[in-house]
């Protein structure tokens, strides 16, 4: 057998955001979020995987989003490499999901509690050993909580999960040694097996089960993102050869256009040609700008109009 890796996002996108896959998500959600205590017992996926729509290889596509039982909004994430402005990413994100319940400025006893939880392929807390840290809004120095049941962001590190196979243990050991090592195994070993939840996502990943659309579709954008990591890593190694202020900044460059790039196909989709170079040719300082300013644009005629008075 061989499998997918579901550290790329579509082939994440098939695993737990396909019609078959409520069981999955429920397990996976309920380890990683609530301790493996069984508090999900039924949830709907929204906008679930269809291969049609992956062939487009639309950004917009990639996150997976359910609602449970109770209302709760929950928006699942895959990123395999860090970027300028991940964080202010991820709480748009999860503001998004819960502001758009609203259908009038009164129905703000109707909203639903919100979680984002953000997988990473890369540490992003470097002051603590913990694979999954969990965040609410609390007073700064009581550290009392506020809206500690409405919004929540959930960060799971895969770089930082080294347990063996023999050694996992809990249900949230399995999944994150799912999550990191599955494209590596070549059969279903008999410890994730048990695991009725996690033998249905290995078949899921299997890719004797895929078509060669998707299987190229997984392979092509695998190597997307990894050429975004090579760059990335370009980027730091030809700094250190000019110096690590120079190198911090082609650094921070490269990360911003990764971003903006992002950002767009995630509101605009494909763009034209025209407006894709005039973007990489903006200095730095106006790309950060574009990271912020492009959630005031309504349509691509607002962003060519901003790219055009930079010039």
């Amino acid at each position: 057998m061989r499998f997918i890796s579901p550290k790329v996002d579509y082939a994440f996108k098939k695993i737990f955001g396909s019609e078959q896959s409520q069981e999955i998500l429920i397990s996976f959600l309920n380890a990683i979020i609530y301790n493996e205590e069984k508090i999900i017992q039924s949830l709907t996926i929204v906008n679930p995987y269809n291969p049609g729509q992956v062939m487009t290889l639309k950004e917009t596509y990639l996150d997976v989003k359910a609602v449970l039982a109770d209302g709760s909004i929950v928006v699942i994430e895959m990123q395999i490499a860090p970027m300028t402005a991940f964080n202010k990413r991820v709480a748009y994100n999860l503001a998004k999901a819960y502001s758009n319940q609203l259908k009038t400025g009164d129905d703000y006893p109707f909203l639903n509690p919100a979680i984002a939880v953000t997988i990473t392929d890369f540490i992003l807390f470097a002051n603590t050993d913990q694979v999954i840290n969990q965040f609410v809004f609390q007073e700064k120095t009581q550290k009392f909580e506020l809206l500690d049941s409405e919004l929540k962001l959930i960060f799971v590190e895969l770089p930082k999960f080294n347990k063996t196979l023999s050694e996992l243990q809990s249900l949230t050991d399995k999944w994150i040694y799912f999550l990191k090592e599955a494209a590596s195994l070549e059969s279903v070993p008999d410890n994730l097996g048990e695991v009725s939840e996690i033998e249905l996502a290995l078949n899921l990943a299997n890719q004797a089960t895929m078509t060669v659309e998707e299987l190229d579709v997984v392979d092509r954008r695998g190597m997307m993102l990894q050429d975004e990591k090579g760059r990335l890593a370009y980027a730091e190694e030809k700094g250190k050869e000019k110096g690590k202020e120079e190198g911090k900044e082609e650094g921070r460059l490269q990360q911003t256009k990764t971003l903006v790039g992002r950002l767009i196909l995630k509101r605009f989709g494909e763009i034209p040609l025209a407006i894709s170079r005039k973007i990489e040719e903006l200095p730095l300082s106006d790309l950060e700008r574009l990271t912020e300013e492009i959630f005031d644009f309504q349509s691509l005629p607002d962003l060519a109009s901003w790219l055009e008075d930079r010039q």
